[in-house]
Formats: structure tokens, C-alpha cells, sequence
């Protein structure tokens, strides 16, 4: 049984299944840069226990 060469179909669907990966990750380091942004700025508070009960 020989192996076969890879379909065009493959090749272009590799290609967009790549780009599609780099915008998810793209995707989470924005978020976790907003979110590193937010924690550390000198107004973060973490809300009481006590409120979030109510």
C-alpha cells in the first residue's frame, strides 16, 4: 500500500486551520493583557463576600 500525496483540499484547509489557531491565541493573550491590566491597577478591589451574599 503506497502513501498517497496529500489532496489540494488538505493543503488549504491546513493553511486556514493555522490561521484560525494564531487568532485564538491571539484571542487569549488579549484577554489575559486586559486582565493582567485591570488586577494591577492601583483602583482594584476585591468585592467583600459579605455584599456578594446579599
Amino acid at each position: 500500500m503506497a502513501i498517497r500525496a496529500e489532496h489540494e483540499i488538505h493543503t488549504r484547509r491546513k493553511g486556514r486551520n493555522i490561521g484560525v489557531g494564531l487568532m485564538l491565541a491571539a484571542f487569549v493573550v488579549l484577554v489575559m493583557a486586559i486582565t493582567f491590566a485591570k488586577v494591577t491597577s492601583d483602583d482594584f478591589q476585591m468585592p467583600d463576600a459579605t455584599e456578594m451574599a446579599n
